[in-house]
């Protein structure tokens, strides 16, 4: 006998947990949708070349990559951004630009299975492509915003860094070279600590320690006041070079835009977070959920204008950001904000003479709009009101000989007991849709 079991860091989601999930997912879909972003597909499995040249070090070490029956080198998707650059270079033509996106689906890394972070997981993507305008970027925290908010989440930070930051520094101490290495290291700041990267940077790269220093200590401040005041402090740093002062700057106009969209809470400057990918050349974001510090980043993203470029003569500029469904349906659920339900009927219908009539009322009420299941055998009572109990309903509908000949129903609530006999179709359908509102 074979012994059932899942891969490691891969999991099962039983009805509970999977109804949850595909609840979040309508509210998220309903939020892209009201911007304008269209639904694309793109496949699990792409060749192995079109992944390998866009992932980092890491990823490339994470990627789960094989030959084929056709001896081809292939690859499971890492993220849905590379894919999507493939994707627009085949057929911006016919898309239009500039185009807006959302694509829902799993991608696969190898890495150490977390809380909430599997090997195979969930991410909605939502891309703004072919336009360099901060509106677009704007638009994309907008999106998080409300997202967000449609989830019923009341506390949540979204952090904004702009690379052109980083690069510009880099550029000042001459280490321009080694920018993503730098980047990869930094990206691990709030997982390792201070003293840890460090060591890791004099080990790594060629900085010297005053240069590491400086480095650190920059992106350790902290913003105190709103966004816009916090960026008029540094505004000293733009006479290093053309880079970094473009990178401020970006940031300021877009914070412009923000400051009459969303409440200042709800964003803020954050210099430390790097976003260890390295097709990100502008803002970068990253969202964590106030009251759940520890469960990382649930929503981010940021600008690629060069992300095409492996694929076409045309460098497309785009922008967007990835919610990590997992992630966050395990914060929603630790917060007390989704909870699942074993069904996702209105009510069990319970035939106690005939399985025909028992289908066919089922079936009117069907028509009416409500979600029934019916119970598949002529069986006493005790039997199918322990499976309604297993299930967690809290209605059943209960079909009797006195039922069928008057053609009425007994509605019974699972919870308090209480029953209402000898209902109309009209009033049972009443009852129903108060509870479902």
């Amino acid at each position: 006998m074979i012994t059932p079991r899942t891969l490691s860091g891969f999991k099962d989601r039983l009805p509970k947990e999977s109804y949850a999930k595909s609840q979040m997912l309508k509210s998220i879909v309903e939020s892209f949708e009201k911007f304008g972003f269209s639904p694309i597909e793109t496949p699990h499995l792409e060749y192995a070349e079109i992944l390998k040249k866009q992932g980092s070090e890491e990823i490339q070490k994470e990627m789960y990559h094989f030959l084929d029956h056709g001896g081809r080198e292939v690859a499971l998707r890492f993220d849905l951004t590379v894919p999507l650059a493939r994707f627009i270079a085949q057929y911006k033509n016919e898309l239009g630009l500039p185009f807006k996106r959302y694509c829902i689906g799993n991608v696969f890394r190898g890495e150490r299975a977390q809380k909430g972070r599997y090997r195979e997981f969930t991410q909605c993507d939502f891309d703004f492509i072919g336009t360099q305008s901060i509106g677009a970027d704007a638009e994309i925290v907008q999106v998080i915003y409300q997202t967000l908010r449609h989830l019923g989440v009341e506390r949540f930070t979204i952090a904004l860094n702009n690379r052109k930051i980083f690069n510009g520094l880099m550029e000042s101490l001459g280490a321009e070279s080694q920018t993503i290495e730098v980047l990869r290291i930094v990206d691990k700041i709030d997982k390792i600590g201070r003293k840890s990267v460090c060591e890791e940077l004099e080990k790594e790269t060629s900085l010297k320690s005053e240069q590491i220093t400086m480095l650190l200590d920059f992106i350790a401040q902290k913003q105190e006041g709103s966004a816009l005041e916090f960026l008029g402090k540094l505004e000293s740093y733009k006479a290093r070079n053309a880079t970094l002062a473009e990178g401020l700057n970006e940031l300021c106009a877009l914070c412009a835009l923000l400051g009459a969209l969303i409440p200042q809470e709800f964003y803020q400057i954050n210099l430390s977070i790097a976003r260890g990918l390295g097709y990100y050349t502008g803002i970068i974001y990253e969202t964590t959920l106030d009251d759940l510090p520890t469960l990382g980043s649930v929503c981010s993203g940021g600008r690629y204008d060069n992300l095409t470029q492996n694929f076409s003569k045309d460098s497309l500029s785009g922008v967007g950001a990835s919610i990590g469904l997992d992630r966050m349906l395990a914060g929603l659920e630790e917060l007390g904000l989704m909870q699942g339900s074993a069904n996702v009927a209105d009510a069990l219908l319970i035939p106690l003479q005939s399985l025909e009539y028992g289908y066919f009322a089922a079936q009117n009420l069907r028509n009416l709009g409500l979600k029934i299941e019916v119970y598949p055998e002529i069986v006493k009572p005790k039997k199918s009101f322990a499976y309604a109990n297993t299930k967690g309903y809290k209605y059943v509908i209960v079909l009797g000989e006195e039922e069928e000949a008057q053609k009425t129903y007994t509605l019974k609530n699972m919870e308090s007991g209480e029953q209402k006999n000898h209902l109309s179709l009209e009033s049972l359908v009443e009852c129903l849709r108060v509870v479902e509102d």
